[in-house]
Formats: C-alpha cells, structure tokens, sequence
C-alpha cells in the first residue's frame, strides 16, 4: 500500500536535508609512517651500512648517487639538519650530478631510514660514521656540506677528518653561538615529554619559523614529522629527537672555528633567526639571539680564509627558499677549488 507524505512535510524534509555536493570534502586522515621511513620515496636507491653502537646492531642509510653527466672525479657530502632526512637534498642531489659530482647522502644514525637507537648521541659519533660509509663507497677526499644541525656535524667533520675534506660548507648552520650561555638547560627527559605532545599544527607553526613566505610544498616536511606521531613506535623517535637536541645543545662547535682548515663557505639567508630552545630563552633575551646576519659574518671571520654569501630576504633554508642563488653559490665555489 502507498504513503502519501503531505506536500508541506515533504518540502520541510527536502529543506533540512544536505545537498549532496554542500559539504566540504574531508581530508583523508594521515596514514602513520615508520621510524623507518618505509614506503616514503627517495630521489636514488637507498643502501645500507650496519654498525654497532653501545651493543646495538644498527643500519645507516645512504645515497651515493653518481654524476649524470661527465664525471669529474670529486665528490660531495650532503649532511642534513635536525628535522630533515636526506631525500630532503634532493634538488640539490640533481644539480650537483648534473654538474659531474659524485653525490654521497647519508640520513645520519636516529634520522630519515636509518635506525633510531636509544644511545648517547654525539657529534663525533656522527662524523666518524660519516667516515665510515665514504670509507666503505671508497671515497678518500670530499667536499662536506652541512645544514642548520648538519652544519655542526660538518663542522665536527671537517675538525677530526681535515685530510678528507678538500671543502667545507656551512649553509645556515646552527651552534653560531654558544646555547649553554643563554637558553636555560633541559633535561633529554623533559625534552622527550615535550616531544610525546607534539601536535601537527605546532609542528607546522615551528617548521614556519624557517620561512619568509610560507609555500604549501614546504608542507611536505611537516606531514613526515607529523605522521611519524601516529606510529605505535613513536614514543622511541620522540627519545631520539630528544637526545640529539641535548647534544645540539652540549656539544658546541663554535669555540673550534678558528682551528678548521679546509676552505669553507658560509651561506646565511639574513632572516633566520633560529634558535635552538627558542620557547626557554627570557623574552627580553630573545632578540640578541639568532641573528643570522651578525652571526654569519662573525662565523666567516673566525674561520680562516672563508666566503661569506649573504642572501637577502631568505631564511633558514636556502636550498628550499632560493635554490637558483644557492645551486649558483655552492657551484662557484665548487668550481674555484678544483683549480
């Protein structure tokens, strides 16, 4: 038997109801990643090196990507920052191939798809095994570049292992100043439980603080970061992160500058201000620290014969932010050490 619906009912019915193309789509949920990275895409074929660590048997990733033009014999180390991997050099993997280098890039041990061991972490630690896979590849000479965190362990590099470093490069390092004399100290277990809160949004805002304009492809360093939170083994990155912020932090490198050796080039984006501990430093403190522009000329003074290029209007990371006036930069220097 047929229901009639009475007319007005009907309409009232039709009115309270969602049109079908109303609704704003939802964004699909994040899926987690591994502390491994897996399934996350490369730029060349990822190897690995295993090593033992304090008892642990632990792989270190790397990429050692060969020139795509004519070879010039010489090779290049990429070292990253803190909340980077080593895919994260990959526009500048291209450039320097395509210029005939040699490109070696390893996600250093507690980053990218390397192992996350709960160890004590140190900047010599990193280098020596940084010796370690060029050893292994077979490369007795390179040119070290390093970024923000990177630009300390090239630093550290560059001091243990001057026979191998033909060059040094230093892009927006961080450790330009001595953090112990200024950001109140942390405990690596304070720092942990700060991390086990970690948000995407917060995660966003910080990673903003790197930028001058804000471009959504930068997105992308973020959803790593932040799917990595969603992995039931997170709490063990969140140590790692931790740790490895202790040693930023005790571990400067400032102090040595004068003692390097190799020709260095230091590039600064005049509008980092990044500081390591940033949310502990007493706000009437906070504007004398992280000045770039002061820092990167006090850097250059301090090492003997450096460059200094000072790009205007850029922050911490020029390979994202301006990456036609640093390709330019690194390869001019390049060019006049193979002279």
């Amino acid at each position: 038997m047929s229901v009639r619906v009475p007319t007005l009912l009907l309409s009232a019915l039709l009115l309270c109801a969602p049109a079908a193309n109303a609704q704003e789509p939802r964004r699909a949920a994040p899926e987690a990643l591994g502390l491994g990275m897996e399934g996350y895409p490369y730029p060349a074929p990822v190897q690995f090196l295993p090593v033992t660590l304090e008892g642990q048997d632990v792989r270190m990733a790397y990429m050692d990507v060969k020139p795509t033009a004519n070879a010039n014999g010489r090779t290049v180390v990429l070292l990253h920052g803190k909340n980077f991997f080593g895919a994260s050099w990959k526009d500048t993997i291209r450039v320097l191939t395509g210029a005939g280098f040699r490109v070696v890039v390893p996600d250093q041990i507690g980053f990218g798809k390397s192992s996350k061991p709960a160890i004590a972490y140190s900047f010599h630690t990193l280098a020596s095994l940084t010796k370690k896979v060029l050893d292994t590849v077979g490369v007795k000479q390179a040119v070290i570049v390093g970024h923000s965190m990177g630009g300390m362990l090239a630093t550290r590099f560059a001091l243990m292992y001057p026979e191998t470093t033909s060059q040094l490069v230093l892009e927006n390092p961080i450790g330009l100043e001595d953090y112990r004399e200024s950001v109140p100290w942390k405990s690596t277990e304070d720092l942990y439980r700060e991390n086990l809160q970690a948000t995407e949004e917060g995660l966003r805002k910080y990673q903003r603080g790197y930028y001058v304009k804000w471009k959504p492809e930068y997105d992308e360093y973020v959803q790593v970061l932040y799917r990595q939170t969603l992995s039931g083994e997170y709490p063990r990155l969140a140590w790692v992160s931790a740790a490895t912020q202790t040693m930023i932090y005790e571990q400067p490198v400032v102090h040595e500058f004068p003692l390097v050796k190799a020709p260095t080039l230091v590039v600064i984006g005049q509008e980092d201000r990044t500081v390591v501990g940033k949310g502990s430093v007493p706000p009437a403190l906070l504007p004398k620290l992280g000045q770039y522009p002061a820092l990167g000329k006090k850097t250059a003074a301090a090492i003997p014969g450096a460059t200094l290029v000072e790009l205007p209007n850029v922050g911490h990371i020029p390979h994202f932010e301006a990456p036609e006036k640093w390709h330019a930069a690194l390869l001019d220097f390049l060019r006049k050490g193979a002279k």
